[in-house]
């Protein structure tokens, strides 16, 4: 009877917080419709190529997290160095061999945590910090003066445009999206993600080889985080590690709004998607409404503490 009741607690705590996304959502369309200029051409393209690059974080962010790995805070820091290492190699190399050795680096970067985290059973978010500072450090030093730029002709014209109207980095969005729902869904990998995260001891028991699991979590993230690097390098001209920042903490959200709980073993790259569309249209609200950019992190802030309550509450 005891299960029976906190089964039915929980079911009321579960329709509760539909509810409450339900009233938020459409407390949001609301106030996007009414926001002036949000129903326009630019503003329609400044938001699909915002969720482009917040969304390529956030979905290989989705797949630490499924993992029992909570997140990363060094997916921004690899968006700006990645970037920086595009700028260099295509320089010196041309576009393709540029994107091709950013998003091994991007991987390898984030790769090399994995394998700590996952081998050594290493605290994540304590991983993820000194990495961070690693990374900037590391910039800092090679880069003297804290950015690079492309030379005229050497990106060739490398995902830019439009398809149908729709932003090229958008279109690549959907495909990485579609890519990585499918690689969970569908193939070992993603059964032992899933697995990973919802029981360490059991996934051992079964034979799985969680460090190598965890670290390709985390590398894929890293690939992800790297496109993502390369795309605002494309769109700029240019590259520093200033462009990754904040991106950490608007992928974590994105990914919180999407459903997928911070303990792992479930969750959704097409859902996070989801969340990345809320969390740029708050963004895109606030710019035609005039806030500083400081008012983007204080609401988002509060965004991801309201969900992290929620999800509190239906642990319960």
């Amino acid at each position: 009877m005891s299960v029976m009741g906190e089964t039915a607690g929980g079911k009321r705590i579960i329709s509760v917080g539909t509810a409450i996304r339900a009233v938020a959502g459409v407390a949001l369309a609301v106030i996007a419709l009414t926001t002036p200029g949000f129903i326009s051409v630019p503003s329609f393209v400044s938001l699909l190529t915002t969720i482009s690059f917040i969304g390529c974080v956030a979905v290989g962010m989705t797949l630490i997290t499924i993992s029992g790995n909570i997140m990363s805070f060094s997916l921004g820091a690899t968006v700006g160095a990645s970037a920086m290492i595009f700028v260099v190699a295509a320089n010196a190399f041309g576009a393709y061999p540029g994107l091709a050795v950013a998003l091994v680096f991007g991987g390898l970067l984030s790769g090399a945590q994995g394998l700590v985290i996952g081998f050594a059973r290493a605290n994540p978010i304590i991983v993820s910090i000194a990495s961070l500072s690693l990374i900037y450090g590391v910039a800092e030093w090679l880069a003297e003066t804290g950015s690079v730029y492309v030379n005229p002709g050497a990106t060739s014209g490398l995902f830019r445009g439009a398809l149908l109207g729709v932003p090229v980095e958008f279109v690549l969005l959907l495909v990485v999206t579609v890519v990585t729902q499918t690689l969970l869904s569908f193939t070992v990998f993603g059964r032992e993600i899933f697995m990973a995260g919802s029981s360490y001891r059991a996934a051992v028991a079964v034979g799985q080889r969680v460090w190598l699991t965890v670290a390709g979590a985390y590398v894929w993230a890293g690939l992800l985080a790297g496109l993502a690097g390369v795309m605002l390098a494309l769109r700029y001209g240019s590259a520093s590690m200033s462009y990754g920042a904040g991106y950490d903490y608007e992928a974590v959200a994105a990914v919180l709004v999407g459903g997928t709980p911070m303990k792992g073993g479930e969750g959704s790259a097409l859902r996070t998607l989801a969340g990345a569309l809320v969390i740029a249209v708050i963004q895109v609200v606030l710019l035609l409404r005039g806030f500083r950019p400081e008012w983007q992190y204080f609401i988002s802030g509060l965004v991801v503490l309201g969900v992290i309550m929620l999800q509190s509450r239906g642990r319960d």
